[in-house]
């Protein structure tokens, strides 16, 4: 027995006093409506309605049920209006992990246009490369950039980044522009590391079909984006970066792109999280924002 569908049919029956309007106002047999009050009688071993020929009414145990029931029925009403309302506007916490490179360079400049379309979300920006367990440390989602690995997550493809290698105007004065990748032996680099990234001092290349990795010298290295981009900045080194995340620099010049014929691999960007049958309103809204601002930035190739 379908105990909330029979509370529905018991409310309707008390306040129609009778089986037959009852049957006619719900779209069900009466015989339906008779059998259910029944059987509900049968399960709470208690007499909830006197019947005669005409019309039925409470009895006192009746009553008392139609007044709960009445509180059950609203209740579940306003906890579903309520869910349906978080889907059209949504709402509460959201804690979404990501680079530091995306969360400073992508996300920021576009954050208060995400706060016009979502006001009533609390957004939580942790910034880090590393793996993460999403459900012991309290993470709705993340964002990650290369290759996936980690097969237990739910992974929506956001795009793809394409990247550069660039210096400084006054490190390529100094040092010269390198034309081709062997050129790297008599120039340094600024090193970036971290727990899955490439090798620190290792810069990759590719032309066509053709895949390279070269060695290079450095005299600093940095597992921050922020901080890697201040070093090329200063001179210290070429660097590799997803244009999106450096487009500012090369437009006003205060980093140039080189060996543009061997640009690095573009590298995928996708947004994980853990399997579930139904994906909370605000990380869907936040998975469909974020999509949109890859997809149509100058990253996403």
């Amino acid at each position: 027995m379908d105990r909330i569908q029979a509370m529905q049919i018991f409310v309707r029956v008390a306040e129609a006093g009778s089986f037959i309007h009852a049957a006619e106002t719900l779209s069900l047999p009466a015989s339906t409506v008779s059998s259910t009050i029944k059987s509900l009688e049968k399960y709470l071993q208690v007499r909830l309605l006197n019947r005669t020929t005409r019309r039925v009414s409470l009895t006192t145990e009746g009553a008392q049920y139609l007044a709960q029931c009445r509180e059950i029925l609203k209740l579940i009403e306003q906890t579903e209006s309520s869910l349906s309302d978080s889907v059209k506007r949504p709402q509460g916490r959201l804690r979404v992990d990501m680079p530091g490179g995306i969360a400073h360079f992508v996300v920021m400049p576009n954050l208060k246009a995400f706060y016009r379309r979502y006001p009533d979300i609390y957004l939580m920006i942790g910034v880090n490369d590393r793996q993460v367990d999403l459900v012991q440390e309290g993470v709705d989602c993340v964002i990650r950039t290369g290759e996936l690995n980690d097969s237990t997550l739910v992974a929506r493809p956001l795009g793809r980044f394409r990247w550069v290698t660039c210096a400084s105007p006054a490190y390529l004065t100094e040092k010269g522009i390198p034309q081709t990748p062997e050129d790297l032996a008599q120039h340094q680099a600024v090193h970036y590391f971290s727990g899955h990234a490439r090798r620190a001092g290792e810069m990759s290349f590719a032309s066509g079909t053709e895949k390279m990795s070269v060695s290079v010298s450095g005299a600093a290295a940095a597992n921050e984006t922020g901080l890697y981009i201040k070093m090329c900045l200063e001179g210290l080194g070429l660097a590799q970066l997803a244009e999106e995340v450096v487009s500012d620099h090369l437009e006003e010049g205060r980093l140039i792109e080189v060996l543009a014929d061997w640009q690095p691999a573009s590298v995928p960007v996708n947004l994980l999280y853990p399997h579930q049958r139904f994906l909370s309103p605000a990380v869907s809204a936040f998975a469909d924002w974020i999509t949109e601002l890859v997809r149509d930035g100058n990253s996403a190739i």
